[in-house]
């Protein structure tokens, strides 16, 4: 049952994927700021709880989590990413390095998953370390070219997004008929 989940789960992940994807290729720019300022809705209203947690709270308990200061910083952060969302998105070049990592480091799941597959003899293996392969030259180009241009960059990350999916759920699709 756990099994069934699992690849429920990595089917379901792989489809958002594909729309994240598809949705950074129709309009990068517009996209990465509205999910900035909706990140950062999000983060006053955390602020804005933990402030009114801290005053409904009796004084000692107000006093021991220290609700005001990360109430107050939440509701910093989120307006920042509100309200200067563009300044984030000229910092990508440095998050884009970051984001070349976390795809280095999930090209080497994959690889692991491709490798037990084969140890395992399962028939469709092969498509797993493909995925792998992808995902770990999409991460090298990342890491060794970030891109200064964010519209190129999100553009490529959109695709890598969308070639990635793909290639999961191929692998989900045919690790079952492989049994």
């Amino acid at each position: 049952m756990k099994k069934a989940t699992n690849g429920a789960a990595s089917l379901i992940m792989s489809v958002i994927e594909v729309i994240i994807g598809i949705l950074l290729l129709i309009n990068p720019v517009g996209f990465t700021s509205g999910i900035l300022v909706v990140f950062g809705i999000v983060m006053m209203v955390i602020g804005i709880v933990e402030i009114f947690r801290y005053f409904t709270s009796s004084a000692e308990e107000a006093a021991q989590n220290g609700l005001l200061g990360s109430g107050l910083l939440f509701i910093g952060l989120g307006a920042f990413c509100s309200f200067r969302s563009d300044w984030l998105i000229a910092a990508f070049p440095v998050i884009t390095v970051l984001y070349g990592i976390l795809i280095l480091v999930s090209g080497v799941a994959k690889l692991q998953v491709s490798v037990d597959l084969l140890r395992l003899k399962q028939k469709y293996w092969y498509v797993a370390l493909i995925g792998a392969v992808v995902t770990l030259l999409f991460a090298i180009l990342i890491i060794c070219n970030p891109f200064t241009s964010t519209v190129v960059l999100w553009t490529f990350i959109g695709v890598a997004l969308i070639v990635e999916a793909v290639l999961d759920i191929l692998t989900c699709f045919f690790s079952r008929k492989g049994k």
